[in-house]
């Protein structure tokens, strides 16, 4: 699979780290709530630890950050 950053396509070569990372981003487009929001940080902040051992790219971190944070602000817009 390819993970589009920033123009840049870099492929994702391990499966378990692809279908986390996937895990992840759908969990955080799900969010309608503070409190889902907040267990996405949670999620994200494990994501983080559990792979920086294996060294994924920290693209992958960045794309993390910014979904959450583009979410976040989804949801303050429809309060």
């Amino acid at each position: 699979m390819l993970t589009h950053h920033n123009k840049v396509l870099m492929p994702l070569t391990n499966p378990q780290l692809e279908n986390s990372y996937n895990k992840v981003i759908a969990v955080i487009e799900s969010c309608k709530t503070k409190e889902q929001l907040e267990g996405a940080h949670f999620m994200v902040n494990n994501f983080k630890e559990l792979y920086k051992n294996v060294g994924y790219p920290k693209a992958l971190s960045y794309n993390l950050d910014r979904k959450l944070e583009q979410q976040l602000l989804e949801y303050q817009y429809t309060i």
